[in-house]
């Protein structure tokens, strides 16, 4: 008894221990990022566009703006078309459309994202002839597919058949108690999935190298190429001037505070917004 109890507890500490060594490398990539980025914070760098090569100042104006703009443009096209392909694959599971779906999301997932660029690099680039916030959008989109149809079908899985019966005991149909009883009560844990897949694509940059592909200036046209502030990242921090490099880390600590918002917005508010079943 007393050396099981031993190795009751050796394996606890190794638990703890295991989960704060994730949490170091974390904690420090963090530090980093608010030492070597708040610093470039200030009111400029979020009203001014970047000064020419050399120069001191500048801002990202144009960088918060494209990142917007694609960020809206890929969840306008990827929620309503993920969220019904999740309802279809739960609803019609037997199907062998649904199934072939399901592996199709599975398979998605697991493309790397530069290759989703090229995709729609050929899709829409080549037929336009031009760059575009379109084109980026279109390769945003498709990586938070996997994420929301996953999502939505996971929670409308754990949505209890008696609320569909109730409703078509009442004399409803298939289409007004999906919209009306169970969209409702599995909305908190499909918004979850939806702002997770927002965090998943705020980061990329090699998917816009061949799309949105970068602008200098301020640019609200979807269909003209904007900068991004990934694409801002990766520019600056190769360039060999020192008040570039300061505006990169600024862009990274202004990213993940984003990030980081969105999943802490998923994690403690739609937790408590959800339906108890």
């Amino acid at each position: 008894m007393k050396w099981r109890l031993i190795k009751d507890k050796l394996f606890k500490y190794s638990v703890i221990l295991f989960a704060f060594a994730v949490f170091i490398p974390l904690a420090l990539i963090l530090f980093d990022l608010v030492s070597k980025g708040i610093g470039a914070i200030n009111l400029e760098f979020f009203t001014k566009l970047p000064k020419p090569p050399g120069e001191e100042g500048g801002g990202i104006l144009n960088a918060i703006a494209g990142t917007f703009i694609l960020i809206s443009l890929a969840t306008l096209m990827a929620v309503p078309f993920g969220i019904m392909t999740g309802i279809f694959i739960v609803d019609f599971k037997k199907s062998k459309t649904a199934k072939f779906a399901s592996f199709s999301v599975n398979l998605l997932q697991g493309i790397p994202s530069i290759v989703l660029g090229i995709i729609a690099y050929i899709w829409v680039v080549l037929p336009t002839g031009k760059f575009s916030a379109l084109s980026g959008a279109v390769a945003l989109a498709i990586m938070m597919l996997p994420i929301i149809i996953k999502s939505t079908e996971e929670t409308l899985k754990m949505i209890p058949d008696y609320l569909k019966e109730a409703s078509y005991s009442l004399g409803a149909g298939y289409t007004r108690t999906l919209f009306k009883v169970v969209l409702p009560a599995a909305l908190p844990s499909i918004a979850s999935g939806v702002l997770i897949s927002i965090s998943r694509i705020a980061g990329e940059t090699a998917p816009l190298l061949f799309t949105a592909f970068g602008n200098p200036f301020l640019n609200l046209n979807a269909l003209k190429p904007v900068d991004s502030m990934p694409l801002v990242i990766f520019k600056y921090a190769m360039s060999p001037y020192d008040d570039w490099h300061r505006i990169a880390w600024g862009a990274s600590f202004v990213l993940i505070l984003f990030i980081l918002v969105m999943n802490l917005l998923t994690k403690f508010y739609f937790s408590k917004k959800r339906v108890k079943l």
